[in-house]
Formats: C-alpha cells, sequence, structure tokens
C-alpha cells in the first residue's frame, strides 16, 4: 500500500506535473528535466523522488490532465445546470487534446519504451461524457440514440482542428454545433 504524500510533498508533485505539461507541449522532447524542475521551483532531487525516469514523468503528466478532465465532469454537474455542464466541458476537452497534442513527441517516447499512456483513457473519458449527457437523455433535452464512444470521437477531430494556430473561436462554434446535433428533436 503506498503511503500518501506529505502536504509539501504533494505540492511538489503537482507543480513538477504542471511544469511537464507547460514544458513537454512547449517544446516536445527538447525539454529537459532539469528546466522542467527550476520551472517547478523544485530541485531535480526532487524530480527524480517522484518521478524517476523521463517516461514516468511525461505518463505521469499526461494521466494526471486526464484525471482533471474527466473529474471535472462530476464537479461541473453540481455547478451548473445539464447543458452548460456538458458544454463547458467540451471547451475543457478541446483545451485538454490541443495539450495533448503539444505533447506528442513526448508521448510516443513513452510508447517506444513500452509504456502506455493511454490505457483506460477512452473508457474514463466515455465514461465522463456519459455522465454529462445522461440527465440530459433524461430530461428529453438531448437525443438517447448516439453512442458516447461516437460524441467522443466527434470532440477528438473539433480538437485536432482546435489545434491549429487561429482555430480555438472556430472550434468553439463547431462544438456548439456539435451540441446542437445532438439535441432532441421530435
Amino acid at each position: 500500500m503506498t503511503k500518501p504524500l506529505r502536504a509539501d510533498a504533494r505540492r511538489n508533485r503537482d507543480l513538477l506535473l504542471a511544469s511537464a505539461v507547460k514544458l513537454f507541449s512547449g517544446k516536445g522532447l527538447d525539454a529537459t528535466l532539469d528546466a522542467i524542475a527550476k520551472d517547478a521551483g523544485v530541485g531535480i532531487g526532487t524530480l527524480y523522488r517522484h518521478f524517476p525516469t523521463r517516461e514516468s514523468l511525461i505518463e505521469a503528466a499526461y494521466r494526471n490532465e486526464l484525471d482533471q478532465l474527466c473529474d471535472a465532469g462530476p464537479e461541473l454537474l453540481k455547478e451548473l445546470a445539464p447543458d452548460e455542464a456538458l458544454r463547458t466541458w467540451m471547451d475543457r476537452f478541446v483545451d485538454y487534446m490541443t495539450t495533448k497534442i503539444g505533447m506528442g513527441d513526448a508521448l510516443r517516447a513513452v510508447i517506444a519504451s513500452g509504456g502506455d499512456p493511454y490505457a483506460h483513457s477512452r473508457e474514463r473519458l466515455n465514461s465522463t461524457i456519459d455522465q454529462l449527457v445522461s440527465p440530459l437523455i433524461a430530461s428529453g433535452a438531448l437525443r438517447g440514440d448516439i453512442p458516447v464512444d461516437d460524441i467522443l470521437i466527434s470532440l477528438s477531430g473539433i480538437a485536432v482542428v482546435a489545434g491549429s494556430p487561429g482555430q480555438r473561436e472556430q472550434a468553439g462554434r463547431v462544438l456548439d454545433l456539435l451540441v446542437d446535433g445532438l439535441r432532441y428533436r421530435p
């Protein structure tokens, strides 16, 4: 059983993950572990205590981003009306995918070394989408005949376009079109 991290160790780990996402997204494999530690405001020894290899840091950074995105679904449903929660989450998904695309080279390096950062990603994302659309389907606001995996694939396609410079505004409009297409019309 893994011992929970002390508050300062947890904070350092979170800072390292945020810096890793930022630098791997911006610089790809040119991001050094020293630069990540420096950006996080910790020493290189602290980085290695949490992440013994470059690949373990990349994989943890990706999984942390996935966890934040998926955990946001139920939280948004508590704070917003179901239709607003879904649309807000879709925007977050596009931002998540844009980051993932930026980290592409780093993630491919993890896969080349035998890791699988994407294990269970699709199931988690589909589960979150299902949580978000279920209340809307139950109320008759959304169609119930569209598999959640089709929604995920649609969102992924929109996110790929949004990753191009200057396309984020267009992605928002296309997300609105997607939501319109999901609405129930007798």
